[in-house]
């Protein structure tokens, strides 16, 4: 099946640990602090390739990472940084974010490129933390952690005009007959499983593009059949052109069918009823003498009143053909040529992400407070606490999280004893 969807994982690069490490030469006996650091994570980067037209290749691979930036090493030897990770998705690719289905981008129009997760800053060597009372760091800092989403894919095709209508109307048949474009045509429901673009050319009148979109059926917008995945495509479109059969040589009523398709489209987007519609009366060439005039009128008596226009046509012959493609572009000059642009709705920002929780108790039995936490784990995995600059960075990342203010609610006093896995400490204000 076409593929106009698709859902994955995507991760940036991690930052690169700083290095630490110290001159080692002859004759000196304690060399300076020359930990090299860490390279930038690569970003996840999309970028729109024309040569596309489907989201296939993410229905069989669907996690994508992109390279962490290498450790720093010794000799203030920077690390290498992470190569980026570059997805080429077809114009019209909505990114969202999976849970809250908000948007991240909208890959169309002037958008043709755009950075969905930056990798981590590298971190930095133990040479930058030498002072003059602590000339000999032996810590460096970690590389920033790396992002990751679950994404949505999903194409909304670009088009000036949307050619809907009940399966085996002829849609394709007349988007080969006025396009370029090469649908497949066979006499059955449900031929067209994609939606076909074509680009009209009219002599002495500006050309647009045309799409075919899939069959629509009752209860589409509801997900019946295929709906929900064809109804996003109508979106873009600027006129809709109603095709129906006004021969009714499979039983179904011309009249009937625009109005269900029109219930469709309302019921999936009302927006999508303010688009100027246009009925194209197919199948005239199996109608003989009168039949052709009591057909047409039918539907003229139903949508006159309301100001959409019939045109009746052959897509076999091509008859009533041309007047309905430039009224059409007519039609397009009249009417409001911004572009459908879905706008930014999510924002990934690690800094607005709450805290990893922490816990803080006292223990009465060991008279000792106790801290306990994923991210106070993961610090006392790269804070040297035994230096004196180490702990006095370790000091800051307690008070800035509110650590030092939940020991004190707790009755903490200096000479107090804290446990943090396995470490403990006396604290003093």
């Amino acid at each position: 099946m076409f593929a106009d969807s698709a859902n994955i994982y995507i991760r940036s690069g991690k930052g690169g640990d700083g290095h630490v490490s110290f001159r080692r030469e002859l004759f000196v006996a304690a060399g300076g602090p020359n930990g090299g650091d860490g390279g930038k994570g690569g970003d996840v980067i999309f970028v729109v390739d024309e040569g596309l037209n489907t989201l296939s290749e993410f229905r069989y691979k669907r996690k994508y990472c992109a390279e962490d930036g290498a450790e720093g090493g010794k000799n203030n030897c920077s690390g290498k940084d992470g190569a980026d990770l570059v997805l080429r998705v077809p114009e019209g690719t909505v990114i969202k974010e999976a849970e809250s289905g908000k948007v991240i981008a909208d890959m169309s129009h002037e958008n043709r490129r755009e950075i969905i997760l930056r990798g981590g800053r590298g971190g930095k060597g133990n040479q930058h933390y030498a002072t003059a009372t602590m000339q000999v760091p032996k810590y460096a800092q970690p590389g920033q952690d790396a992002m990751e989403l679950n994404i949505t894919l999903e194409l909304k095709v670009i088009a000036d005009v949307g050619l809907v209508g009940f399966p085996n109307v002829g849609k394709s048949t007349l988007l080969s007959r006025v396009t370029n474009a090469k649908p497949k045509i066979a006499n059955y429901h449900f031929t067209t499983l994609n939606p076909n673009l074509g680009v009209v050319d009219l002599a002495d009148a500006d050309g647009f593009v045309i799409a075919d979109i899939p069959g629509l059926i009752e209860g589409a917008s509801e997900g019946v059949g295929l709906g929900h995945e064809f109804l996003k495509h109508i979106e873009r479109t600027r006129v809709i052109i109603h095709l129906v059969d006004a021969a009714a040589t499979e039983g179904r009523d011309p009249v009937e069918d625009v109005r269900t398709i029109n219930r469709e489209l309302a019921s999936y987007n009302r927006e999508l009823l303010t688009k100027p519609q246009v009925i194209a009366a197919n199948k005239l060439d199996v109608l003989y003498g009168e039949e052709v005039d009591i057909a047409l009128a039918r539907i003229r008596d139903a949508f006159a009143p309301e100001g959409v226009k019939v045109f009746g046509i052959s897509a076999v012959s091509g008859a009533g053909v041309k007047e309905l493609l430039y009224y059409v572009g007519e039609l397009l000059k009249t009417t409001k040529s911004e572009p459908k642009v879905f706008e930014r709705e999510y924002f990934f920002d690690p800094a607005l992400e709450p805290n990893l929780p922490y816990t803080v108790n006292y223990d009465e039995g060991e008279n000792v407070y106790i801290v306990e936490g994923p991210r106070v784990e993961k610090m006392l995995g790269y804070t040297n606490i035994d230096s004196e600059k180490g702990f006095e960075f370790f000091q800051k990342f307690l008070k800035e999280n509110g650590i030092l203010d939940e020991l004190e609610k707790l009755g903490i006093k200096d000479g107090d004893t804290v446990r943090m896995y396995g470490l403990e400490f006396d604290y003093y204000q």
